[in-house]
């Protein structure tokens, strides 16, 4: 949901709508922060579950570091982000824009190992799950540092990992979903169309409204090789299919994978991911042909 308040060019009228067909279609799993508009996101997504009384929707937010600084950096300490008081104060703050009890998952905006057993963060979130107020703990973890969240997983303190996994994106593969399939830990899978090069609408003249976050994203070198990388892509896609549908696809072929979070702040978004989640599964022979266009990537200024 961080689209639907945290970018440029967002109507918002077409995003209840959006979000009230994804609940007809289906979708019970919504992703928001406080970071996401100053908490604008966690209010609308406020407003749909009060707006679906039947419904079980599942909400999960994120508490942003306190020093509001993305991503999270390796000399960056606990008390730089996370102390105690700031965890409650914000998990409260989230409560109030959801105008919820309790938030079914809270997750840490952002991430750093070297915090897995300090025992405030841990406390916290104890204290926080005893007064009813969070149900499951995640943490989301730094863009391309698929491992940068083993040990803390280690700590069984975590329910739920949040990563960005995609085509390009194959790296948690390695160790990360093999830890929590040991630990049963749910994968939440984001970016599933790696900021949009995956959609197969992105161009080397494309350009985003002023203040758009994608425009500190796609610099010209990022977009160059993002095209590149998408069109090799949509040369293997077979008739029938298109890209955004393979892509989706290719995430929910993989059993480590929980739940995906696309982007669905307009009506075509939502028609088409839902409907990506359904059956037929990619044939085997494709996955193959897809899992060959690994990118693994190292993080840089223009990553965050």
């Amino acid at each position: 949901m961080w689209g639907m308040a945290g970018w440029q060019g967002t109507d918002l009228e077409e995003v209840d709508r959006a979000l009230d067909l994804s609940v007809e279609l289906g979708c019970n799993f919504f992703d928001t922060a406080w970071g996401y508009g100053e908490g604008k996101s966690e209010q609308i997504l406020g407003a749909l579950v009060k707006r679906n009384p039947d419904k079980k929707l599942y909400t999960a937010s994120k508490i942003p570091p306190k020093n509001f600084t993305w991503p999270s950096q390796r000399q960056f300490t606990l008390e730089d982000c996370f102390p105690y008081q700031h965890i409650i104060d914000y998990t409260n703050r989230s409560l109030r824009n959801l105008d919820l009890e309790s938030i079914d998952l809270m997750q840490f905006h952002v991430w750093e190992d070297s915090w897995a057993d300090r025992e405030e963060w841990q406390r916290a979130m104890e204290d926080l799950k005893k007064a009813g107020k969070v149900k499951a703990v995640g943490i989301s973890v730094n863009r391309w540092e698929p491992n940068n969240g083993l040990q803390t997983l280690r700590t069984h303190q975590i329910d739920a990992v949040q990563v960005i996994y995609n085509i390009f994106d194959q790296a948690p593969e390695d160790e990360l979903f093999p830890l929590c399939r040991e630990l049963d830990i749910a994968v939440v899978a984001r970016v599933p169309f790696d900021e949009g090069s995956l959609t197969g609408n992105l161009t080397l003249d494309t350009t985003f409204p002023d203040g758009d976050w994608r425009n500190t994203y796609f610099v010209p070198e990022n977009l160059k090789s993002s095209v590149a990388h998408a069109d090799a892509v949509k040369a293997v896609i077979p008739e029938g299919l298109n890209l955004p549908e393979v892509a989706m696809k290719f995430i929910l072929h993989n059993t480590d994978v929980s739940t995906v979070i696309p982007g669905m702040r307009q009506l075509r978004h939502v028609k088409g991911n839902m409907a990506s989640s359904g059956d037929p599964a990619l044939p085997a022979d494709l996955i193959a042909e897809l899992k060959n266009h690994r990118w693994d990537r190292e993080p840089t200024s223009w990553s965050q």
